[in-house]
């Protein structure tokens, strides 16, 4: 085929195949097809059946770029795959909250203007000990609304050591900025003590900061204050002491490891402590605020936050996550990320053991990470099946795609973060992976 036996836009367009499409979608279709079959020509090669490259352009179009993906990396709160899956009661909730309407904004009982921060406020305050609570849609909103409400134009004292940065280049330091606040450095990096908060506090200190160094730990030479410490501090110089606790490990009884919970810091002394949604408390995103009610008023009635708000579906998923957690042992069954955490070495070696079986690789013993910016010295015990290296990629294509880690030329597929179902389709998607 040459140049000039291509059809025109409008010819195409009609193919029996894009019959019953949208008029503009078909032609767009059209076009693109021809596009690459001019491409084609020129390079040499036969352009192949154009309906049927109309047809693929326009369901490329129509399939969602949003998919869900088997994680197989072993990386249990993994930022890049959408951080914590939900628990069956969260989506529950989203389900039946997002197919009709709903009372978000409306008391049913005095039959007049209600808030959206009434449907989570009370479990909240019953799981953190706190007066009052607020939800907005990320940790990082949570801190710029607190220190843009309570400390716009005036300083914020944070120890040097804390000025963190998280995912994609965002720093603490930067946040602070954006909220009006003025940033005030304390002590050093790897040592910072009580008497450095002290001789900073002046006339235009409005807020300490203590921010919980959730994704990396200084060892050797070092020195924090407590935060029973920092109250005493904030208390002497009536300031309020504002805890960012990052993670956002909701039960004690839950928690690996040192990771500090909202309920602990309040009880050290923390006048609010903001923490994440989506990461060790397993469920949707949002940044969560609690602490003492005067203050999280200021918060409700700042500007700010009608633009940082949550929405319904996510209120939702966080009110149905919450629930679980009044059972700890039911949350530590049916929250996928406390599952996960908790599941013994020896169930997830029989689950690559049979996946090792069902695809003919070999098991590895290897050490699965929490993730998330949460408990980086933490190393979970854990096994993956290893397989071909070159499956890499066909099996990040598929559907769903599978990830895994390359490792030592194999491809490894931990199977601490792949449910007992997952395992099964896995080792059907590496056999169709195989085939091609």
């Amino acid at each position: 085929m040459e140049l000039r036996d291509l059809p025109s836009v409008d010819e195409l367009a009609r193919d029996e195949r894009l019959a019953c499409e949208p008029p503009a979608l078909a032609v767009e279709a059209a076009r693109a097809a021809l596009a690459r079959a001019r491409e084609a020509i020129r390079a040499g090669h036969d352009p192949g059946d154009l309906g049927e490259r109309a047809a693929q352009e326009l369901a490329s179009v129509r399939a969602p770029s949003l998919r869900r993906t088997l994680n197989a990396t072993g990386v249990i709160v993994h930022t890049n795959l959408g951080r914590a899956p939900l628990a069956e009661a969260a989506l529950e909730r989203a389900l039946e909250v997002g197919r009709s309407y709903s009372n978000l904004e409306y008391d049913v009982t005095a039959g007049s203007r209600g808030s959206r921060q009434d449907h989570v406020a009370s479990i909240l305050r019953r799981l953190t000990g706190a007066e009052a609570a607020l939800v907005v849609n990320n940790n990082a909103a949570a801190v710029m609304l607190a220190l843009a409400a309570l400390a716009e134009g005036r300083e914020v004292l944070v120890s040097r050591g804390e000025l963190i940065e998280v995912g994609d280049g965002f720093r603490i330091p930067d946040v602070l900025v954006r909220s009006g606040a003025r940033l005030r450095e304390v002590g050093t990096t790897n040592r910072t003590r009580v008497a450095d908060y002290e001789r900073a506090i002046g006339p235009e200190t409005a807020v300490l900061l203590r921010v919980h160094q959730s994704n990396f730990r200084v060892v050797g030479f070092t020195e924090l204050p407590s935060l029973e410490e920092l109250a005493s501090v904030a208390r002497r110089h009536d300031l309020p002491l504002v805890d960012d606790l990052g993670s956002g490990a909701l039960s004690d009884s839950l928690v690996l490891g040192d990771e500090p919970t909202a309920h602990g810091s309040l009880a050290a002394g923390a006048d609010l402590v903001c923490f994440s949604g989506d990461k060790l408390l397993g469920g949707p995103q949002a940044g969560i605020v609690v602490g003492r009610a005067d203050l999280v008023e200021l918060l409700r009635r700042h500007p700010l936050q009608r633009a940082l708000r949550a929405d319904k579906l996510t209120i939702a998923a966080l009110e149905g996550t919450l629930g679980l957690y009044l059972d700890p042992e039911r949350a530590a069954r049916e929250v996928p990320v406390l599952r996960m955490l908790r599941e013994p070495a020896e169930d997830v070696r029989a689950r690559a053991e049979r996946l090792a079986e069902a695809i003919g690789g070999e098991v590895e013993e290897t050490i699965a990470r929490v993730g998330g910016g949460a408990l980086p010295l933490a190393e979970l015990p854990s096994f993956a099946c290893a397989i071909e290296e070159e499956l890499a990629t066909p099996l990040r294509a598929g559907e769903p795609p599978v990830v895994g880690v390359i490792r030592d030329g194999r491809l490894l597929l931990d199977c601490r973060t792949l449910t007992d179902a997952e395992t099964d389709e896995t080792a059907s998607l590496v056999r169709a992976a195989r085939s091609e």
